[in-house]
């Protein structure tokens, strides 16, 4: 009996100090009994899923994962894990355990979806996927509510993303998306998003002036390879648009038609990516708003359609303008008062009315306008190239503007000032205006159309434009051998390189009236 106990005891520390140098050799290894339950492997995803995120227009941690269709997990379409050999209880997914105990490895499904992570990292994206909110997609249903509600949950999301998906077709009315939301709000439109068909179709009580209107949306990107269908025709027909009266003049009934886009009050904005065709007017609005960013977007609209500018700024500043095309039937970009630090590069523009500052000054209005460079664009087939155009009795400065490195293509005025904007002929004579300073021109050539001539400065009887310079220009007439002598009127400034064709008519120094005129300067 004794000799037993001693075997025993014998045996049981030479299984202790076993057990122990295994678990010494790798001491953060985990070992499971030999009675623990296999997970089986996790299915490889459908080959086709529901309705997949385009990945090419989608940031990186948008990308679809090896184990996710792409779509939020709270719709029906989303793609699941394979349940395990004993099923989850439907009650807590995350927290159930199988019939040995063994904890489910996976972690809790989150709605919304965890794009680019196991759910646990403190930087993932969330998905808010607007069919998980109830937006149907077919072009018919009206989609507004879920939209509205999708934003709320984005916006209080840190990092959130509001997702309108590829293959669906959303119809919204009007409606404010409205912030402070957390930082780094993405609105994602890989779909076609569009508003109701028309003027008769517009909801009574929803605002005929504005569609999409996104207000102290700080911090927020508005991208996606999909499409905004402004679905403009019908306005463009309404009787009282100018190009459907005869000889251009309007007829009664209401006129007010929405813009497609606005943002107000904010700032930290990006806009790429994407495509907007056939807005009722304005494209693209800013008002208000600081920090903006505009990269690779495509605008379209027909050459006669009234009123429909391509990107509007205004009372707005530190706007960079970049790598985008835009064809409409009004000005490509306008720039309005109250605008600063706006630079636009690798833009091509046309048809359309070019490149505009103003109108300013309407009504005896003080308008101020300064810091603007417009650099490396294509201008083709417009009504104008870069313009600067104000109204007779009003005030303030337009200053510091810098136009360089355009390429003109058939354009009707490619260098035009016009202090004698006016909608309606005649406008009565007014002594007061804007006043036009420091405006260069460098290395603009090409092509104009020889209805005008291709430099037009056209200043105010009392308050003449200072210190334009022309250095580099060469336009040519796009039909026959007769270059058109510039037009220059009440302008100071200098010819530094000959030119075509030669600018001979501007007016050396300064007016006597400098002084006065100064005082008047906004910066």
């Amino acid at each position: 009996m004794e000799l037993t106990r001693i075997i025993l005891l014998l045996a049981f520390i030479y299984l202790g100090f076993s057990c122990t140098c295994i678990q010494g050799r790798h001491p953060h290894k985990k070992h499971h009994p030999k009675h623990s339950i296999a997970l089986p492997p996790m299915a490889d995803p459908p080959s086709e899923p529901p309705e997949p995120m385009n990945s090419t227009n989608v940031p990186p941690a948008l990308s679809p994962q090896p184990n996710a269709a792409g779509s939020d997990t709270n719709s029906t379409n989303s793609t699941s894990p394979p349940p395990l050999s004993s099923p989850i209880s439907p009650g807590s997914p995350g927290n159930s355990t199988n019939s040995t105990n063994v904890p489910i490895p996976f972690p809790p499904a989150p709605a919304p979806t965890d794009a680019g992570t196991d759910g646990n990292s403190s930087n993932s994206t969330a998905i808010f996927d607007v069919r998980s909110f109830g937006a149907v997609g077919d072009g018919v249903s009206d989609d507004t509510e879920a939209f509205e509600s999708a934003w709320v949950s984005a916006c209080q999301a840190g990092s959130g993303v509001l997702l309108a998906p590829q293959g669906y077709s959303f119809k919204i009315r009007s409606a404010i998306f409205t912030g402070p939301c957390q930082s780094g709000l993405v609105f994602q439109v890989d779909g076609i998003v569009m508003p109701p068909d028309g003027p008769h179709s517009w909801p009574q009580s929803n605002s005929r002036r504005q569609w999409l209107v996104f207000y102290r949306a700080d911090g927020m990107t508005l991208q996606g390879g999909g499409l905004i269908d402004g679905k403009g025709e019908k306005w463009w027909n309404l009787p009282c648009k100018p190009h459907k009266g005869i000889n251009g003049m309007t007829l009664p009934g209401s006129c007010d038609s929405p813009v497609a886009l606005r943002f107000f009050m904010s700032s930290n904005l990006t806009v790429r990516g994407l495509k907007i065709q056939n807005s009722p007017q304005f494209h693209f609005r800013f008002d208000n708003c600081k920090n903006v960013t505009i990269d690779s977007i495509f605008i379209t609209s027909p050459a006669r359609s009234p009123n429909t500018d391509g990107i509007h700024v205004e009372n707005t500043e530190t706007v960079g303008i970049y790598n985008s095309v835009i064809s409409n039937g009004d000005d490509c970009i306008s720039i309005g008062s109250g605008s600063l630090n706006i630079d636009i590069q690798n833009v091509t523009c046309g048809p359309s009315h070019g490149i505009s500052i103003g109108s300013l000054g309407k009504q005896n209005s003080r308008a101020c306008v300064t810091n603007i460079t417009v650099r490396n664009a294509v201008i083709k087939h417009s009504d104008n190239g870069v313009r600067i155009k104000t109204w007779q009795g009003g005030s303030g400065s337009v200053s510091s503007i810098t136009f360089e490195n355009i390429h003109m293509d058939t354009v009707r005025n490619p260098i035009i000032i016009d202090q004698y904007y006016c909608l309606s002929k005649p406008c009565s004579n007014q002594t007061s205006a804007v006043y036009i300073s420091d405006i260069s021109y460098t290395n603009i050539r090409g092509t104009y159309d020889v209805r005008s001539p291709a430099i037009h400065f056209g200043c105010s009887d009392s308050v003449p434009c200072t210190n334009i310079t022309v250095t580099e220009v060469e336009l040519l007439p796009s039909q026959g051998n007769i270059i058109s002598e510039p037009f220059c009127w009440n302008v100071y400034g200098v010819s530094e390189t000959l030119t075509i064709p030669p600018v001979s008519c501007l007016l050396d120094g300064l007016p006597r009236s400098i002084m006065d005129i100064e005082a008047d300067k906004c910066f």
